[in-house]
């Protein structure tokens, strides 16, 4: 019975960090370029009374074990990245990837960082930048006199200026991809770095070599389905609540016993 508590505890504690999941994926259902996060678990070790194939008193193989679990725990949290739904805008500086890569920004520090978040902006000095004033890389600015900016689905910025008869091309857009993005490490404001477990960054030029293409007047919404996370939500409760009636029950059972009288 006292395993019975500590066991059904490691389960509380399991559930209410995949409640924390669930609320943070919710929480940011309607956040552009966002991507959920799921839980996984492990069972915890196992105490063995008895191995699996030992004889009994006859000589006799006995074919099972005797095994009691002593709960469970968390072993990981992982980025899911698979493509979330396409929203039209119209906004010339809103781009969506269609497919597999990253935008890539310069962080204040001069750390290269990664998004899917495309809603970019322009700083009073013309540089393209995030919605927290990160430049893009490798850097643009837009001239003073610009008119009207095209990116095409391969990257490349034309920008027309006031009375020219011919667009210009001002650069190019490159994307990032990795090995392993669920080993990108999320540092908040729709931001990834790289890690030991992502791998180093694959660049290359939109809609070559697997990356995928720029969709400019588009963004990308967050890829949480709310039902879905609901329906999660509802199961992570229901866990939550049998392993409270676990340890009420051992503690009933314990409560009995020592009331035991000779």
């Amino acid at each position: 019975m006292i395993r019975a508590l500590w066991s059904a505890s490691t389960g509380m504690i399991a559930e209410q960090f995949h409640l924390d999941t669930i609320s943070n994926n919710l929480a940011n259902a309607n956040t552009v370029g966002f991507k959920k996060n799921r839980v996984d678990f492990e069972d915890l070790f196992y105490q063995t009374g008895r191995e699996a194939g030992v004889p009994n008193a006859t000589g006799e193989q006995l074919p099972t074990a005797i095994q009691v679990g002593l709960g469970v725990r968390v072993s990981s949290t992982q980025k899911l990245f698979f493509q979330g739904a396409m929203i039209q805008t119209g906004n010339p500086l809103d781009l969506a990837i269609e497919g597999d890569g990253f935008f890539r920004v310069t962080l204040p520090d001069g750390t290269i960082a990664y998004t899917r978040d495309g809603s970019f902006k322009i700083d009073s000095e013309g540089n393209i930048v995030t919605s927290d004033g990160y430049r893009i890389e490798p850097a643009l600015t837009i001239p003073e006199d610009t008119e009207a900016i095209t990116i095409t689905s391969d990257g490349n910025v034309v920008i027309k200026r006031v009375g020219a008869t011919e667009p210009e091309v001002l650069g190019r857009l490159t994307l990032a991809r990795f090995i392993n993005p669920a080993g990108l490490k999320a540092i908040g404001k729709n931001l990834f770095i790289e890690t030991a477990a992502s791998g180093a960054p694959i660049e290359g030029n939109p809609g070559e070599e697997g990356f995928g293409t720029v969709q400019q007047g588009f963004l990308e919404a967050s890829n949480v389905q709310v039902v879905e996370e609901m329906v999660r939500m509802i199961i992570a409760q229901r866990a939550y609540e049998f392993d409270s009636r676990a340890i009420q029950t051992a503690d009933d059972m314990l409560r009995t016993a020592s009331g035991l009288k000779r």
